[in-house]
């Protein structure tokens, strides 16, 4: 008898194991997964549909690996037609839910039978084993949904970027005529690393680069990388990146990258450590022929891991300020130029100092609405002035200065300016609000370089007491980093008076700067208020401006 019993339950277990291999079989076999319009059109554009079944209310699309569903009303028949066999579906559809319906009323009765035999704690364990897979089940095919997107954004449509748009047309040249360069035994960027405060128009000018080129676009965010679970992020990563080279040529752009791609070591976390390991292995990893760019945003460029932004990952780097009065103009002349109004964009452009394109978007939107709200078909200058501290209380780190302020910051500018000039510390454009420094990577740095880079930021703080016999605030920042070169050159370099360092020898070296600064300063008055004139009129002064009116004095 208990032989007998022994073999039922053998037979019910093989049943079921059988059952249950062929239901998991038909069940991914005919798994349908819904897609919206966007990836339906990226798909059909990249010939990746090998059939279509047409339904009473759905189309299904069939890949190689997938089959995929999208309303049957919500696409074009008649180009689908053009491009994939179609054939109607309703009939193998009863069928196959019919053997399904078969299958699982089988498995039901195994269940009830071998159920019986099983104690509750068996029972219990099992679930939750049928948990765990059901959750890893649902990540995976979370992962798997990353569909790439077309930019209908271009050049033109992103205003106040010139000095980007320079070194980011080579990146679309790389990307649409590949071949040009590889003749010459050129490589394509692995990596662009796009560096500014936030509502600059990073991701942008990302969806810029990928519609002037004409490539998939796929956005991920840092954070959508960092998850609780142990090996989710790294898992995230490899699927992006295999997406991505199916499609290629395209461009995976990672928005605030350092939410994932901080410095190791500090406040250990081993998961995002993974992550970062398995993103510094991908762009290792690209081939030659994969024609993938990885543009990457951020403002926190000094929290990045030295790993991530060494040459042949982020090849390149870009840096984009805050907008001054005349790409302030042109990016208002965008986000006006399908509104009724009547204003003066000069003016405009004036009582906006300090706001980025994001800001700016919302002060036109928010005139707009003023505009509405008092009955007006036409925006004018009143709902600018009416809206305007109101985007500035809802925002945060937008300046917005008074006369006698444009002036004060003007002189503090001008003064650096003229020091960074002097002194060949290397910049591009020195501006109202930033002073745009190069940050020159080399190995060796003499103390001659890093007395120079301390007379720069201390020489707006000389000038203001030069000037105004008067201390401000604005120069908190500068002050905090000469006193963080005056820190390093005394306790790590051996640049004081002696090797091993004293208290005073600190306060020794920015008292000799100090007076060294005021001491350049002082002949250089005149030059001082010719470009505070042009830093109040255009709201930058570059170095070849400022070459001739330093030789203009000399």
């Amino acid at each position: 008898m208990l032989r007998l019993a022994k073999r039922r339950l053998i037979l019910f277990v093989i049943l079921f194991i059988l059952s249950a291999v062929v239901f998991v079989t038909l069940l991914f076999k005919n798994q349908v997964r819904v897609i919206d319009l966007p990836t339906y059109k990226s798909f059909l554009e990249n010939n990746l549909f090998i059939k279509a079944k047409i339904a009473q209310h759905e189309v299904l699309l069939y890949t190689n690996d997938h089959t995929y569903s999208i309303i049957r009303d919500g696409i074009n028949l008649e180009e689908l037609l053009s491009k994939v066999p179609v054939e109607s579906s309703q009939d193998v559809q009863i069928a196959q839910e019919m053997t399904i319906l078969m299958i699982l009323l089988m498995m039901l009765a195994i269940l009830f039978l071998y159920g019986r035999k099983r104690n509750s704690k068996i029972s219990q364990q099992n679930v939750e084993a049928q948990k765990n897979v059901s959750f890893e089940t649902n990540q995976a095919i979370r992962f798997e949904n990353i569909a790439p997107v077309r930019s209908n954004i271009t050049f033109d449509d992103v205003a106040g970027i010139d000095e980007a748009k320079e070194e980011l047309e080579e990146i679309v040249d790389f990307l649409k005529n590949p071949d040009k360069y590889k003749k010459f035994g050129i490589k394509l960027p692995r990596g662009v690393l796009l560096i500014g405060p936030p509502g600059v128009g990073k991701t942008m000018i990302a969806k810029a680069v990928a519609g002037e080129a004409g490539v998939p676009f796929f956005y991920q965010s840092g954070a959508s990388f960092v998850q609780i679970y142990v090996g989710m992020g790294a898992k995230r990563v490899r699927e992006l990146f295999a997406h991505a080279k199916r499609f290629s040529p395209a461009i995976i752009f990672i928005d605030e990258i350092d939410a994932v791609g901080k410095a190791r070591g500090a406040m250990r976390n081993d998961e995002r450590e993974s992550t970062l390991n398995q993103l510094l292995t991908q762009m290792d990893g690209f081939e030659d022929s994969t024609d993938i760019i990885v543009i990457a945003a951020t403002n926190k460029i000094e929290l990045l891991d030295e790993a991530l932004l060494r040459s042949g990952r982020f090849d390149r780097r870009i840096f984009v300020s805050l907008p001054d009065i005349n790409e302030r103009k042109d990016i208002l002349k965008v986000y006006l130029k399908n509104k009724n109004h009547k204003v003066d964009l000069n003016k405009i452009a004036n009582m906006t100092v300090g706001f980025s394109g994001a800001a700016l978007s919302t002060l036109v939107n928010e005139a707009a609405i003023n505009a509405l709200r008092r009955d007006s078909e036409i925006i004018d200058e009143s709902d600018f002035y009416a809206v305007k501290d109101k985007v500035l209380l809802g925002k945060k780190k937008i300046l917005s200065f008074s006369e006698k302020e444009k002036k004060i910051q003007a002189t503090y500018q001008a003064a650096k300016a003229l020091s960074a000039y002097w002194f060949e510390v290397e910049f591009d454009k020195i501006g109202m609000l930033d002073g745009n420094l190069k940050h020159v990577e080399s190995e060796i740095e003499s103390k001659t370089q890093m007395l120079s880079k301390m007379k720069v930021y201390l020489s707006g703080f000389v000038a203001l007491k030069l000037f105004y016999n008067e201390v401000y605030t604005n120069s908190i920042d500068d002050l905090a980093k000469a006193k963080q070169v005056a820190e390093d050159m005394i306790n790590r370099y051996g640049m004081g008076k002696r090797v091993v360092p004293s208290v005073e020898d600190r306060v020794v070296l920015i008292d000799d700067v100090l007076a060294e600064v005021e001491k350049f300063l002082e002949n250089m008055k005149e030059p001082i208020q010719v470009v505070k004139k042009i830093l109040i009129q255009k709201e930058s002064i570059t170095k070849d401006e400022l070459k001739r009116v330093v030789s203009d004095f000399l």
